[in-house]
C-alpha cells in the first residue's frame, strides 16, 4: 500500500491510524522511518504499507517499480450521519 501525506503531522496521523485500527495482537514486524516521518514503512510481512510526503514519493516513484502489480485506489470514505 502507497499512501501520501503533505505534511510531518499527517504523515504520523495515517500511521497512527493505519495502527489503531488493527487488531491490538497485529504488530508490525519491521518499522522504519517513524523517527523523520519523510517515508514510513510498515512491514506486515503480507501487507507493506508506505507513507510518504510527496516530495519524497515523487521522487522514489514506487509506482514506476511496481507497474505491473495490480492497482487499487482507495479514496476516503464519508461517515454517514443519522438522520435527526
Amino acid at each position: 500500500m502507497i499512501a501520501t501525506g503533505n505534511s510531518d503531522t499527517q504523515v504520523k496521523a495515517i500511521i497512527d491510524a493505519i495502527r489503531d485500527g488493527l487488531e491490538p495482537e497485529t504488530k508490525p514486524w519491521h518499522v522504519e522511518g517513524y523517527e523523520s516521518l519523510r517515508w514510513v514503512l510498515l512491514d506486515y510481512v503480507d501487507v507493506v504499507v508506505h507513507v510518504f510526503q510527496r516530495q519524497v514519493r515523487d521522487f522514489y516513484d514506487l509506482e514506476r517499480l511496481w507497474a505491473d502489480a495490480e492497482t487499487e485506489i482507495v479514496e476516503e470514505e464519508e461517515e454517514e450521519t443519522p438522520n435527526e
